[in-house]
This record gives structure tokens, C-alpha cells and sequence, in this order.
């Protein structure tokens, strides 16, 4: 999980904080003109950059069928609202559904974070939903399809500082992810670093599987993991 630049002019500004779901307090600072979120005293995110996430939602979408329209998309993390933005930026798509698990973060984006991600709550097409995805994924009906499914959860299938979320990478979770696609669906899973394992397990649930790495600001690149039934 990368850190904060240290070359940051600015010291921090705490501007929100509240108690965290998933561990400890939850803290919004402002550093200059960008915005930190930091989850028991570890930073988790902030508004420095967001290509990769942009890039998880603009990739799946890219590689959808010609012609596909009134597409639905469903992101698992809503962060600072980068991916949401992504998908509701794309004329092909009516509906964004995203799966947070802290309240904090979605109150959040109707205060301080709502410019940072074009104000998600003032948009029809966005629903923002307050759950644990995995319990989500568990009780959503069968009737539930979506053209995309993205997924920014913690840091990816090589590191989850949540030992829970561990199960999002294994093959009972893809199996409910495969059936939740349309025909021609795409879903995608974003990691913080190479997991080779991951797509070796993602090559036998699905028939395409494609790897995108975007460079970071320090370190490995981010990297996406594309695939298709």
C-alpha cells in the first residue's frame, strides 16, 4: 500500500474523521489541494493520481461488444470516486452501482470528497451502496446482471491488509462474479502489484484473460486484471 509522496509541501489538515467498519478510526485529510483517506492510522488512498483506477474502468469498458448500450457497471470500493467517474463518463452507460463498506466514505462524498469525483451523489445514474461486498456478492439475487464488474478492493490478490478479503480471489467468489455478467461481460480486479498466481487461477474460471500494468508514481506498476467467460 503506497504511502504519501514525500516530497508533499503541505502538512496534512484533518478535516473529517469517524469510526471505520472494517478497522479503527477513519480519517479525511487535506494536504494542499489533495485529499487523504487513512484507515487506523494507515495510509489508504489519496487524490494524487487515480490512472489506475480510471484505467480498471476504461479498459473493461473498451473491450465490451460493439454497439453495447444502456450498460450497467458494478464497482466493488468507492475510495475517493475515481472508477465511479470513469463509468459515468462514458455516454454507453446507465447505470453505475458501487459497493463501499464504510459509511464514513460514502458521507463523505456528499461533503469534502463530492468535487474531487463530480459530485457522485447529485448524478441519477450513480447508486451508492453500504455493504460488504462479499456479503453483497452472497445475498444479490440471480436477476441481477451488469456488463462490468470492477473491483478496487484493499490492495489487490497478493496483499490484503484485510484477511477477509482474501476470499474475493478465489474461485467460488469468481464463479458468482461469472454469473453475475451479461453475455459478453467483462470483469476486472485491481492490484497494487504483479500476482501471477491470481491470473494462473483467473485463466481456468474464464476463457480471456489480459493484463494491463500502469506505472505508479513509486514502485511496481498498478496492475489490472481483465477477463471474460
Amino acid at each position: 500500500m503506497p504511502g504519501p509522496p514525500a516530497d508533499d509541501a503541505h502538512d496534512p489538515e484533518v478535516i473529517a474523521r469517524g469510526p471505520g467498519v472494517v478497522a479503527g478510526e477513519l480519517v479525511l485529510r487535506r494536504a494542499g489541494a489533495h485529499f487523504e483517506i487513512i484507515s487506523n492510522g494507515v495510509f489508504l488512498m489519496d487524490t494524487r493520481d487515480g490512472t489506475s483506477e480510471r484505467e480498471l474502468v476504461r479498459a473493461s469498458l473498451a473491450a465490451l461488444p460493439a454497439g453495447r448500450t444502456g450498460v450497467r457497471v458494478l464497482i466493488g470500493g468507492l475510495g475517493v470516486g475515481f472508477s465511479a467517474r470513469a463509468a459515468l463518463e462514458d455516454r454507453r452507460v446507465a447505470h453505475v452501482r458501487v459497493i463501499e463498506v464504510e459509511p464514513e466514505v460514502i458521507a463523505w462524498h456528499s461533503g469534502p470528497l463530492g468535487a474531487v469525483a463530480g459530485h457522485l451523489t447529485a448524478d441519477p445514474r450513480c447508486e451508492l451502496t453500504r455493504a460488504d461486498l462479499l456479503r453483497w456478492l452472497a445475498t444479490v439475487g440471480d436477476t441481477a446482471r451488469f456488463d462490468v464488474i470492477c473491483l478496487d478492493i484493499d490492495n489487490g490478490p497478493g496483499w490484503t491488509v484485510n484477511d477477509g478479503n482474501a476470499q474475493l480471489y478465489r474461485p467460488a467468489t469468481l464463479r458468482r462474479l461469472r454469473r453475475l455478467l451479461t453475455d459478453g461481460g467483462v470483469v476486472a480486479f485491481w492490484s497494487a502489484m504483479r500476482a501471477p498466481d491470481f491470473a494462473a487461477l483467473l485463466a481456468a474460471q474464464f476463457a480471456e484473460v489480459r493484463t494491463i500494468e500502469v506505472p505508479a508514481r513509486r514502485g511496481e506498476p498498478d496492475v489490472i486484471y481483465l477477463a471474460r467467460p
